[in-house]
């Protein structure tokens, strides 16, 4: 992947924080004034409305915005887009369902995963080698046909 410039860790990692914000502030807040709570289960039972608010919504639209627009808010903010490794095009729903599942594998060894990105050549974290993407900067829709 020698023709695109990846994104470093440092544009990364502001536009997770702003995506971070903004999840906070449109999802969790408003859930929480009109619901009192974001717990997922109370006295026993599953509250299927705040794991749709607090689960599926967020990988339905982070999913979403990765196929729409190659990155979420906060990476399309900070001019960065996730792309399949090998051909720089639109990752497949396949990838980015892996990718998402994939930054636990990159979270849990102490966000290992995440700080691999400083170190490694490509700029790539382990939820990017397990799902063959790559986080580049913006390149322009001709290069990525």
């Amino acid at each position: 992947m020698t023709e695109f410039e990846p994104a470093g860790f440092m544009r990364r990692f502001l536009a997770v924080l702003i995506d971070t914000i903004m999840f906070f502030l449109f999802i969790t807040v408003p859930v929480t004034l009109t619901m009192g709570s974001v717990l997922i289960a109370s006295n026993g039972e599953v509250n299927w409305l705040n794991v749709t608010l607090g689960y599926i919504l967020p990988f339905i639209l982070t999913i979403w915005f990765w196929q729409k627009y190659l990155g979420t808010p906060g990476k399309m903010l900070l001019g960065i887009q996730v792309v399949d490794f090998n051909t720089g095009a639109k990752p497949s729903i396949t990838k980015s369902v892996v990718r998402y599942f994939a930054y636990i594998v990159s979270i849990l060894p102490l966000f290992l995963g995440f700080i691999w990105i400083i170190f490694d050549k490509n700029k790539r974290g382990f939820h990017d080698y397990l799902s063959g993407t790559a986080v580049i900067r913006n390149m322009p829709e001709y290069v990525r046909r």
